[in-house]
Formats: C-alpha cells, sequence, structure tokens
C-alpha cells in the first residue's frame, strides 16, 4: 500500500504555493501576480465560480483562456473521467483501434461535415504544428502565411505564425513565414503570386484584442488559397466549440469551408489535456501515403482514453444543454448592455466580438483633465488604463477578467458558455462602478494608475 496521499499533502504544504513556484517554476508569475493584487488563493470552484478560504465568490469571466467552456467542474465530465478510469481499458498499447477515438472523431466531424479526418494531439499548439505540417506536406511548398497580431501557440512552429515580436524575440530562426494584415486580400494575392505558400492560418476572431475578420475575407481568401493550390487553415483552438455563438467561428461566413480546423481548449471539459486537427481526406491520404508512414506523426500521449472520453462528455453537455444556442443568446445580452455605456463613457470606445467572445476597447478620451491623465499612463506603457480597470474588477468586485494582450487598451471577456443573466448583471454593475471611478478623475483608482506609471518606467 503506498502511503502517498494527495489530501494530506495540500494540507501540508498547499500554504507554500507561491514561493514553490518562485523557487521551482516561472519565478516571474508570483512576482508579477502580487505586483497586481492578483495572489489570491482559491480553495475551491464550481461553474462559473470560485472560492476563498472565507466563502467569498469570484466570478470567472476568464474561463482558464478558453478552456473551461463548460465552468469547472461538470458533473457529466467528471462522472466520464471515473467511469473511464474505473473501467482499467487497455490504453495507449499502439497496437490497436481503440473505440473511443473513432467515436469522437466522427462526434466532431459531424459539426462541420466538408472535413473527414482527425489527428488527436494534446493541445492547441500540437493541433497548429500538425496542421503547419500538413499542409506542407500536401501541397509540396514551404511557407505558411499568417495575421498581424495573430497568436496561434509558443512551441516553434506555432511561434512561427505569431503575430507579435515579444513571444518571437530571441527565439530565432523560425520558419519562413510571412505576416499580411488581418482582412489584407492584396497582401494575400502578393504572397500567393511567389507560388511557394502552402497555406494561410487564421483565427476567426483573434484572441489578441478580439479582432474578427472582416467580413467576407475568409470566403474570399479561400477562393484566393484554392486558385493558387494553396489551404486554408482555421484556427478555432479559442473560437470553437460554442465560443461564438455557431459550434465553430468560421461558420459564421457562409461558404467558408477550411481544409483543416485546429481545436483544442475547451474539448478538454477543463481536465485532461486535448488538441485536435481537423483536415479534408485527400491531405490524410497524402501524409500517411502508405504503410510506412504510418507513424510519420504522431503523439505519445494523444487519443488516451481519458482525454477521448472527456471530449465525448462536453460535446454531450453542449448538445443536451444547448450551450451554442445559450453562449449566442447571453453574449449578445452582454455585448447590448456594455456597448450602451459608451455614450456614457469618454473612455470606453468599442464593445465587440461574437457570443462570449468579447472584447472592450478603451481609448483617449476628449475632456482636458481626463486627456492628462489619460496621456501619462500611455506615455509610461500602452495598456496600462485596462490594466487598471481589470485590478479593481477583482480587488472589489471579486470578478477576474484579463488584458486582451501586451501593449492592448483591450480587456478580454471569455467567460464560461453556461453564465446566464445572473453573471451579466453582475458584471455590467462591477464595469460601471469601475468606469464612474475613472471617470471622475480621482480616488484609489488613479493612485493604482501613478503606481503602475512607477513600475513602467522602473522596468524601462
Amino acid at each position: 500500500m503506498t502511503g502517498f496521499d494527495l489530501g494530506a499533502l495540500l494540507a501540508e504544504r498547499g500554504g507554500e504555493r507561491y514561493d514553490l513556484h518562485r523557487r521551482h517554476l516561472n519565478h516571474q508569475l508570483p512576482r508579477m501576480l502580487h505586483t497586481l493584487g492578483f495572489d489570491k488563493v482559491y480553495e475551491r470552484a464550481e461553474g462559473a465560480y470560485f472560492w476563498d478560504a472565507d466563502g467569498r465568490d469570484y466570478l470567472d469571466m476568464l474561463a482558464g483562456f478558453g478552456v473551461m467552456g463548460l465552468g469547472r467542474h461538470h458533473p457529466v465530465v467528471r462522472q466520464a473521467l471515473h467511469d473511464v478510469l474505473d473501467a482499467q481499458l487497455a490504453d495507449l498499447t499502439r497496437f490497436d483501434c481503440p473505440p473511443l477515438p473513432g467515436l469522437l472523431a466522427e462526434k466532431l466531424l459531424s459539426h462541420t461535415p466538408h472535413l473527414d479526418r482527425v489527428f488527436f494531439g494534446n493541445s492547441g499548439t500540437e493541433a497548429v504544428e500538425t496542421a503547419l505540417k500538413f499542409a506542407r506536406y500536401a501541397t509540396g511548398k514551404p511557407r505558411v502565411l499568417y495575421c498581424a497580431h495573430a497568436f496561434h501557440g509558443l512551441t516553434t512552429g506555432s511561434l512561427s505564425v505569431n503575430g507579435e515580436d515579444g513571444f518571437r524575440d530571441g527565439f530565432a530562426p523560425l520558419l519562413p513565414d510571412t505576416a499580411i494584415g488581418l482582412g489584407d486580400l492584396t497582401a494575400l494575392e502578393r504572397e500567393l503570386r511567389r507560388g511557394d505558400v502552402a497555406a494561410l492560418i487564421v483565427e476567426p476572431i483573434q484572441g489578441k484584442g478580439v479582432l474578427p475578420t472582416p467580413p467576407g475575407f475568409l470566403a474570399a481568401a479561400q477562393e484566393l488559397l484554392h486558385r493558387h493550390k494553396a489551404l486554408l487553415i482555421a484556427d478555432e483552438v479559442q473560437t470553437g466549440l460554442g465560443r461564438t455563438g455557431d459550434f465553430f467561428a468560421h461558420q459564421h461566413e457562409p461558404g467558408v469551408e477550411p481544409d483543416l480546423v485546429c481545436v483544442a481548449k475547451a474539448l478538454s471539459g477543463g481536465y485532461v489535456p486535448v488538441g485536435a486537427t481537423l483536415g479534408k481526406d485527400w491531405i490524410f491520404q497524402k501524409v500517411y501515403s502508405s504503410m510506412d508512414r504510418v507513424l510519420v506523426h504522431s503523439a505519445s500521449f494523444g487519443a488516451n482514453a481519458q482525454a477521448m472520453a472527456a471530449g465525448l462528455a462536453v460535446l454531450a453537455v453542449m448538445e443536451d444543454e444547448q450551450l451554442v444556442a445559450r453562449a449566442r443568446r447571453t453574449g449578445d445580452l452582454l455585448r447590448t448592455r456594455l456597448a450602451a455605456l459608451t455614450d456614457r463613457y469618454e473612455m470606453l470606445h468599442e464593445v465587440r466580438g461574437r457570443g462570449l467572445m468579447i472584447g472592450i476597447e478603451f481609448g483617449r478620451p476628449k475632456s482636458l483633465g481626463l486627456r492628462g491623465r489619460w496621456t501619462m499612463l500611455q506615455a509610461a506603457r500602452k495598456g496600462l488604463f485596462a490594466q487598471m480597470v481589470v485590478v479593481p474588477l477583482l480587488q472589489r468586485h471579486r470578478i477576474l477578467t484579463q488584458v486582451s494582450g501586451d501593449h492592448l487598451e483591450v480587456i478580454k471577456l471569455l467567460p464560461p458558455l453556461i453564465i446566464g443573466e445572473r453573471e451579466v448583471d453582475r458584471f455590467v454593475d462591477a464595469f460601471t462602478a469601475v468606469m464612474d471611478e475613472a471617470h471622475a478623475g480621482s480616488g484609489l483608482l488613479w493612485d493604482f494608475g501613478r503606481t503602475l506609471v512607477k513600475q513602467a518606467v522602473a522596468h524601462r
């Protein structure tokens, strides 16, 4: 009998969590959390909420960067994992064809009938890496195009199609890929005429800044790509599985049928990492062209039973609880109520997005007093005002959100798809209170702003 006792270990050493990270993991993470006052200790979580040791609830409007699409600890997913563990399946033998991967692939493909096959990996960046490899091999061309400000992952291949220099700096040389402007068909056609482009990879809504592709862009890009014998890759790692009010975000635009689609995050149910690359049959036929090439692309933990069971349970919950329609309905309500505030607040410039993927963008105010404070923040570091809003939302109103990217004055809302009117009311009320204080031009909010300025200047 083993002496391992998880409960006892957590009870004995759980209080060391921040010190353990500081000593053994990314030492900048606890430093950053402490600086912002985000170094909370959450004791438990369920649905769209966390609770601390004092029993106070926190509304989660971040969903683990989109992983927790069903909220935390959904009972159906939990039960599925208990069941698959109790079944003691002969998993990952590598020399059999277990049923769960086939069943999950069948279910995923039912939501995108123009695609035929699935490769299962372990994460979103692996799903992207798979798509990049498959596109290059299937077309025989080396170069992949991506959009400025894109985010597709941080492994070397996906980093090569990452549109943010801050992530790329210091990791060269990367793959021979080229950025174009989001929605820039002229640039796309110019690059395609060079004859070496395998594919364009694009997020239907960019996570950094919550920027949707312009209407008609995906369909027009698809036509151009196919004319030049190149492929369209839709990165649906964050936008897929109901997030934007359709099962996949590219389905908002009629006639768009990507050749490869990348999926991950919410498919895990928040428990077991899983990534999936959906593609057309002819692409898979080229990659796996003979028995000699049967393992030319594989993943040691890909298609493991726990991940497949979690994915099947997630898709069942989405269907049973009609979460795609719910995300559309709740997202429309939240976005409408926030957009109505743009006339009330000078520094609130735009509310955009689809479903429950919403961006709140701030901008330069017109009044002289507020303009001076805004300029002070911008001179120190762009993005500080958005951070000024995020911090009191957590500290005073117990709502977790995020700034949408470095040097961006955008807050991204990415809540679990299960939220409803109660959570909308709570967020809008809290956001209104924070914006009221910001536009009053004084008080603790601007005191915190000056602190952020000092830290930004010291960092430079």
